[in-house]
């Protein structure tokens, strides 16, 4: 493990700024939900709402706790009991009852102990120029524990979305945005270069440990929708048949829709001959112009129907990041950062808006709705990169999952915190989850 100067620590006092306010973001999910429902399980493969209030401190006090002086263990049940989520593979879920956790009273005052012991601790480092190892210097472990509260931000939104409407609390709600209607279309992408990942140099920023190493990867010329699939899209695919007909499926993917019964997108249900979308805070009728949410086999079938393809991981960046002078943006509208009016993103809704409402965050090729408004699901299988090495203090964050069995999902979604929108950042979920903030786009040679 290689000890070097720490010549980033002035970045410490800001980035326990943001770990204050990503506290802060998941804080106020909780808020939501009516006390008597964090015994609930909104969606079955996923631990019980309360798991999460108690994962979110004992994540970081397990991340911090033999790396910064002065801190000792004080509930080890807790930090074993809160250590780790669930990620079912094979239809395997999880079987415990609300009597098997602890009081919500008690896991509460778990929490305050770990944020007030892990403030204290911090307090003595955010301003030191001390030696530390490059692998488990402060700023890593802060950008990691910032960015995992961020993504189950995320996560508790989705669950929060399966929650019954009853068991939140009120809250002001914003109505879907208004857009001009678009007209569905592809745009042609010419061969040239696509960059995975991010190079291990200072001055980089921070990245997970699948980022790493950057590559380059040529593609040769296809044609991409220029926009997401809509739900008026995928209606069509519904009624001609979508879900009835195994050629559209792969062997796995039909026996997962069969067993489970799968005749349409989950975050759609049917009332009194009309079909409606599940809001965070209402139900509405479909709203046709926004993208479809659904998983990767349903995604797949889809594709397939339309006779085209997902798109893979490296087509899809260079539809997003490529220019037609050979170069590659930082992000698909050019080099500045995310900011409000270039995409759906960073919890500024809730829910997604019509595929054409952000024209100016269209990509160089002109292909619209990358970033933000929810992920888009890539034919790639979840694979390290060349160069990929285990993060010390995080090892199990990605290798765990390179098992063939989940697939990469690029751009983001309405509740997607902006530092995840790089354009190296990679998400992955097994294809039969249907919960995700993820739609799709098809791609043809």
């Amino acid at each position: 493990m290689r000890v070097m100067h720490d010549s980033n620590s002035k970045h410490r006092p800001a980035l326990a700024v943001r770990l204050a306010q990503a506290r802060t973001c998941t804080d106020r999910l909780f808020d939501l939900v009516r006390p008597d429902a964090l015994h609930d399980r909104p969606v079955a493969e996923r631990h019980r709402l309360l798991f999460y209030l108690g994962h979110l401190e004992a994540f970081d006090w397990n991340l911090f706790r033999d790396r910064l002086p002065g801190l000792q263990a004080f509930a080890p049940e807790f930090d074993r009991l809160f250590a780790f989520g669930i990620d079912p593979v094979g239809g395997g879920l999880p079987t415990d009852t609300p009597a098997d956790w602890p009081a919500i009273a008690g896991i509460r005052r778990y929490n305050q102990r770990v944020r007030t012991s892990l403030d204290a601790a911090l307090a003595g480092v955010l301003t030191a120029g001390a030696a530390t190892t490059a692998d488990e210097s402060p700023e890593l472990l802060l950008n990691i524990a910032i960015e995992h509260r961020l993504m189950h931000a995320e996560t508790l939104a989705y669950l929060l979305h399966r929650l019954p409407l009853e068991k939140k609390l009120p809250h002001q709600y914003t109505p879907h945005e208004t857009a001009p209607e678009v007209t569905p279309g592809m745009v042609d992408i010419p061969a040239g270069i696509s960059t995975l990942g991010c190079a291990r140099t200072d001055g980089e920023g921070f990245g997970w440990d699948n980022e790493y190493d950057r590559q380059t990867v040529e593609v040769p010329a296809f044609a991409i929708d220029r926009y997401p699939v809509s739900n008026a899209e995928y209606l069509e695919f519904i009624a001609a048949g979508g879900y009835t007909e195994p050629a559209f499926w792969s062997e796995q993917d039909w026996r997962w829709r069969t067993e489970q019964d799968i005749s349409h997108p989950a975050f759609w249900f049917r009332q009194d001959g009309r079909w409606y979308y599940r809001g965070m805070f209402e139900h509405v009728p479909l709203p046709l112009q926004c993208p479809v949410y659904l998983s990767h086999a349903e995604a797949s079938a889809y594709a397939r129907w339309a006779g085209k393809a997902l798109p893979s991981e490296a087509q899809w960046q260079r539809a997003a990041y490529g220019t037609p002078q050979g170069d590659e943006n930082d992000y698909p509208w050019g080099g500045t950062p995310p900011r409000a009016g270039l995409g759906n993103f960073d919890f500024h809704g809730w829910d997604p808006v019509p595929v054409g409402a952000y024209p100016e965050g269209r990509s160089a090729f002109g292909v619209a709705g990358l970033l933000g408004n929810g992920w888009e699901w890539t034919s790639s299988p979840f694979a390290p990169l060349n160069g990929f090495r285990p993060q010390a203090c995080y090892p199990g964050y990605s290798a765990d999952f390179f098992d063939g069995r989940h697939y990469i999902l690029k751009g983001g979604s309405a509740r997607t915190a902006a530092c995840m929108l790089r354009r190296s950042f990679r998400n992955w979920f097994q294809p039969h989850y249907p919960y995700v903030y993820a739609g799709l786009r098809c791609v043809s040679a």
